[in-house]
Formats: C-alpha cells, structure tokens, sequence
C-alpha cells in the first residue's frame, strides 16, 4: 500500500472531513479527495460514506482505521523513543489521570517540574476513563486502582481516603456536626452516584445518602466539590490530601470517611528508558514524600 495515501487516508478520518484534514497536512481539499480515491480504487472499496456534514467511515474504512490508528501510535512510540535523550529531557509528556487528583494535588505541584525542565512539554489528559498505555493513548497514567492492563510498569504511590470537610465560615454559621446523625441538618457537596469515580468513594456517598439530608449538591467531580465547599454552601466529601493546599478547611465528623483507595503511576515497558518519563516519576514520588511527612508532623502536633 501506498504509505502517504494511508497517513491522508488517517488524517480524513481522524478529522471527519476533507476540508479539515488538507488544513492539518497542509493539502487542498482536492488533493486530499484524490488521495483518497486513489487509495479506494486500489482496495477496491468504499471507505467513506459522503453526506452534507461530513465524512462517517464504512465498515471496510472502519477496518483500515483500526489499522492506521495502531500504525500511528507505534510510529509515535518510536519517535518518542529516539527522540528521548540520555541526559537531557524535553518534548511532550502526554499524563492521564483523574480530574479531581489532576485539578487538586498534581496541577498545583507541576510548577516544580517545569521549574527543573523547562523545555518539558506536558498534555494534561484528565478524564475518568481509564486510557490504553499499550496502545499510547498516553505516556503515564496516575489512577485511583491498579491499573490491570498487560506490559505495564506500575508502583503504588499512596493510599488516600474520602472524608467530610467544610469551611470555618460555614460551620460558625450552621454549628459543626458531631455524629454522623447531624450530617442530616446540613447540605451534602457530593459526587452524584451515578458519575464515574472510585468505588470507595461511591460508597460513603451512598452510605450519607441513607440519612434524611434537607439539601445536597451533587457535582461530576472533586474539583466542583472543592468549589462549592470553599464557597460555604455546605459540607463535602473531599479526598484527604485537599488539607496539604487547603489547610483552613476543617475536617468534620472524623470517624466517618472511605475505605483506603491506592494510588498507581503506571507507564508502558517500552517507556523504561524514557527520561521525560523517568523525570515525571521521580519529581512525582518526590511530592509523595514531600506530602507523607507534612502528614507525620501534623499528627505530632
């Protein structure tokens, strides 16, 4: 097969149409039309239905996506490697975790390592959906259980819990709950149940949830929780490394609070000898640390 009329073939599917696949090769849209009748007369197929709003792929165009999609994260796995250098780090670093560790405890600490390798690039990839690293949907994935995908190096970084916090403001004006009975006189800042999360945290929601609570607000991740908290209008279940940026909040009813939920960074073996990789892992377990012994001097106090 003809390699440029594959990668054209790719960039149209990608894009779902001509017009904006020849502005990302830099092609006229006739030049990518042509291409890509080229390639159906070669296969003897169909590989696009063509309709007013665009192009959707045909079963048999279905087919040689699958194909080109893989191709093109191999060609970047290599790239990425041969690009990497053995004693300086630099070029994208694409990082996949969840949107509450990613907007809460990973983004703040990231001037850190752009300080220590400013010619870093990092795409931030944060979503609930567990991307494949195998298949270089990402270089590194930070997730809330261990990853189960084949042909991964992982290490548990942590264990975090779910536990309730509020304001100071908030709790002089309503008073502090001290049994989980009093949770019912307040209004609950959640994850709604329903939303994708960790199934610890599910739990003790659904577990709060079993009370007569006057008013809740139930938000599709920690990050709009925080917000909510920090802006008084109640009491939310927050994972308990928000205390390290956010010391004023005050944890209330103590006893009640999740299941331990393990921490992984996770990155293909084909990645071992990436430095890019290799400095993300170090200055993450170096927070880590940083984070466990602010925990120890606090319990001293």
């Amino acid at each position: 097969m003809d390699w440029d009329k594959l990668r054209i073939f790719h960039a149209v599917a990608d894009a779902g149409s001509l017009t904006h696949a020849g502005d990302k090769l830099n092609l006229s849209q006739s030049a990518v039309s042509r291409q890509v009748r080229g390639l159906e007369e070669m296969l003897n197929t169909t590989l696009f239905h063509r309709h007013a709003r665009g192009l959707i792929l045909t079963e048999q165009g279905e087919l040689l996506f699958d194909a080109t999609s893989a191709m093109s994260k191999r060609l970047d796995t290599a790239s990425a490697r041969i690009r990497d250098s053995e004693e300086e780090v630099f070029g994208e670093l694409r990082v996949t975790t969840t949107t509450g560790f990613g907007t809460l405890w990973l983004a703040p600490r990231l001037p850190k390592l752009y300080e220590q390798y400013p010619d870093l690039k990092v795409d931030l990839m944060l979503e609930e959906r567990v991307l494949d690293l195998p298949m270089r949907e990402a270089d590194v994935a930070i997730r809330m259980k261990e990853p189960s995908q084949a042909d991964l190096i992982r290490k548990k970084l942590m264990m975090i819990r779910m536990c309730l916090f509020a304001t100071p403001d908030y709790l002089a004006e309503n008073g502090t709950p001290v049994e989980i009975e009093d949770i019912e006189s307040h209004r609950l800042i959640c994850q709604n149940t329903n939303s994708d999360q960790v199934g610890a945290g599910r739990n003790l929601v659904q577990h709060l949830m079993t009370y007569d609570i006057r008013s809740t607000l139930t938000v599709n991740n920690y990050f709009g929780v925080l917000q909510g908290v920090l802006n008084n209008l109640g009491i939310g279940v927050l994972p308990d490394y928000v205390t390290e940026d956010f010391p004023d909040l005050v944890r209330v009813i103590p006893d009640v609070e999740s299941a331990d939920v393990p921490v992984f960074l996770a990155y293909p073996e084909e990645l071992r000898h990436s430095q890019r990789v290799a400095a993300f892992k170090d200055f993450v377990q170096d927070e880590i640390i940083a984070y466990r012994k602010q925990l120890r001097e606090k319990q001293k106090i």
